[in-house]
């Protein structure tokens, strides 16, 4: 059963543009150490920056915004594949086991100046 679903769209250079003004405090205000590392690590990082932005942005929308997060307590990581997934612990963890969701399902996509995600949450 579908507890909810959640979808955002965020511009590249926004992402960008707040990164060059805010640096490292945008950063670790939004982003864990392992998505900055993994983002950083890429060509173009605002990408990967972007569609983790943007997936945390739908996950939220996704959950009805029932619990209060800082965006760096919601985790993308991508499995061995490439198949990327959001990361359930802490306080999210126990979210989730008081409403018996069992599956978050996140797809994320970007072109030259966008980047979206699409998320699905499952009971």
């Amino acid at each position: 059963m579908i507890y909810g679903i959640g979808v955002d769209i965020v511009e590249i250079d926004r992402i960008r543009d707040a990164v060059d003004r805010w640096g490292e405090r945008f950063l670790r205000r939004v982003f864990t150490e392992h998505e900055i590392a993994y983002s950083y690590k890429k060509k173009e990082p605002y990408l990967p920056l972007s569609v983790r932005f943007a997936a945390k942005e739908a996950f939220i929308k996704a959950i009805s915004a029932e619990i209060h997060l800082a965006m760096n307590e919601i985790e993308v990581i991508n499995r061995e594949g490439g198949q990327p997934f959001i990361e359930v612990k802490g306080r999210l963890k126990t979210f989730f086991e008081e409403r018996s969701i069992r599956r978050v399902h996140l797809s994320m996509s970007h072109e030259r100046k966008y980047g979206m995600a699409c998320v699905v949450v499952e009971k």
